[in-house]
């Protein structure tokens, strides 16, 4: 069994997880709606990922919608004390399966209720707000009135910490400005490296960075390059791309996603991958390859 402690561990807020954790996305059908092709293997990778050792859960009540947050439910409720569950508000998902902005007081507030009866939970560990702006990429503007939405709830008792997701370092800063946060999940890897300074800042102030899509975006060259790295070092290049991840700051925490238990243990052996200073800064280099 891979033992994740070897990644080492950060905080999220008040609680302390290993930095490889667990997306719960990809349980959910196609397109992330409707329910599992396999409702039963599902449960599988959830039990799975809990006794390998995973003790931080990103999912949203937005996947399905309900689906994910159901099944973790099913799959480990009672939880584990040291079991972090971290959730996001501020979208809905179409009949057409289109993913559609929900930012409005009203809309936030019965999202948070949403997670806390899926979830089987009195209080949500952590919500990120989900700034919806581009797919992956963030837009500027003000989300004061969105994130002092959650801080009233948080407030109330509803929410124990606050995060962000794909925001710009002005939101992050107009957000502490309100309420403490204790993460930004934004789009980045080897290739798409737009928040290095912000992932630097961040670490200083002791706030951790969840990076998604860890192989989106890539270029052929690009992936052709990974993948010749991977081969010499007789491993995946998901593999060798989330391990670069782990070495690239401290405060990065990981949300690999499966629906498979191969995979996920896949994913986690990323733990226990060492990259040299010059294989680090090889893949580095992928950042600044272009077609």
């Amino acid at each position: 069994m891979t033992d994740l402690t070897k990644a080492g561990s950060f905080s999220l807020g008040d609680r302390v997880v290993k930095r490889v954790g667990y997306g719960a996305m990809q349980l959910a059908g196609p397109g992330v709606f409707g329910p599992p092709k396999d409702r039963l293997i599902a449960l599988a990778v959830l039990r799975a990922a809990a006794a390998a050792g995973v003790d931080h859960i990103d999912t949203s009540d937005f996947y399905g919608p309900h689906v994910t947050n159901q099944l973790i439910r099913e799959a480990l409720h009672p939880y584990p004390r040291n079991l972090v569950i971290v959730t996001k508000v501020g979208a809905v998902r179409g009949p057409d399966a289109s993913w559609n902005p929900a930012q409005s007081p009203a809309e936030l507030i019965r999202a948070v209720h949403d997670n806390l009866r899926n979830l089987g939970v009195d209080v949500l560990d952590v919500v990120n707000l989900r700034i919806m702006g581009d797919v992956h990429a963030p837009s500027e503007g003000s989300i004061a009135e969105r994130f002092t939405t959650l801080a009233d709830l948080q407030r109330q008792g509803l929410i124990r910490h606050l995060g962000l997701s794909n925001v710009t370092a002005a939101q992050v800063a107009e957000a502490r400005g309100i309420a403490a946060i204790v993460c930004v999940q934004n789009h980045y890897n080897l290739a798409h490296r737009d928040d290095d300074k912000l992932i630097d800042e961040l670490g200083r102030q002791g706030i951790a960075y969840v990076p998604f899509f860890p192989l989106g975006g890539f270029t052929p060259l690009q992936s052709e390059t990974l993948s010749a790295v991977a081969e010499r070092l007789d491993t995946t290049p998901m593999q060798v791309a989330l391990a670069w991840l782990l070495a690239r700051a401290p405060n990065i925490l990981l949300i690999p996603g499966t629906s498979s238990p191969d995979h996920l243990r896949e994913n986690l052996a990323a733990a226990e991958l060492a990259l040299t200073e010059d294989i680090r800064s090889e893949l580095a280099e992928i950042g600044t390859i272009r077609r």
